[in-house]
């Protein structure tokens, strides 16, 4: 589906610098100033239109909650749901997740949200996957001990590698759920993805990863 250019987008993502974080390298090491020190921090990588991010800081109000996404036409939709439901605890960043690093220090993110992420099929592509082992390292560097990643996907395909590649890091995996909707797990938030691809009959897979 071709998305649909919004060239007010960017003025209107520049209005609200309290929640769209213009410069998050400068914000290394102190995101919870702005909200609470010794809160969860929790990061959405892709948080595309932010029915998730905005979901989940709804329902946990004491975490602060990023989401990171980088086409400036979709995250000022997640801005809209902010300010409509006056929500405190996001914070959104519009840039390149590839730069995670840049943007936090390390043991600073307690958990990470891999939600629909591009499958990148191809075997040629594998690096770009965000489960590929460059990725983990990654975010294990700007990560606190012990702390995890949260996938969920509608492609077989990527999970399985996900898995696999979570267990050759080290990691620890948990609530592994092939049918996430008839698993019944409690507190699922759902994308934009979500509710489209399980509306067409798509199973969705689910798991939690611990770095150890």
């Amino acid at each position: 589906m071709r998305l649909r250019h919004k060239p007010w987008a960017k003025d209107k993502l520049e209005q609200h610098p309290d929640i769209v974080i213009a410069n998050p390298a400068s914000c290394v090491g102190n995101w919870r100033h702005s909200f609470r020190e010794g809160a969860p921090l929790h990061v959405e990588i892709g948080t595309g239109k932010g029915r998730f991010v905005t979901g989940m800081a709804i329902q946990h109000p004491d975490t602060l909650f990023i989401g990171i996404e980088l086409m400036q036409s979709v995250i000022v939709s997640a801005l809209d749901k902010v300010l409509e439901e006056d929500i405190q605890n996001v914070r959104l960043i519009n840039q390149n997740a590839r730069d995670l690093s840049e943007y936090f220090t390390e043991n600073e993110i307690d958990r990470i949200y891999l939600n629909f992420s591009d499958p990148w099929p191809k075997n040629r592509h594998e690096k770009r996957r965000l489960t590929y082992k460059a990725f983990l390292q990654m975010y294990e560097k700007v990560m606190a001990p012990e702390g995890e990643i949260h996938l969920k996907t509608d492609n077989r395909g990527l999970f399985e590698y996900s898995l696999e590649s979570f267990k050759e890091y080290g990691m620890e995996v948990k609530n592994v759920s092939w049918d996430l909707h008839n698993d019944a797990v409690e507190g699922n938030v759902m994308t934009e993805y979500e509710e489209k691809f399980s509306s067409m009959g798509h199973s969705i897979y689910r798991c939690e990863a611990m770095f150890r």
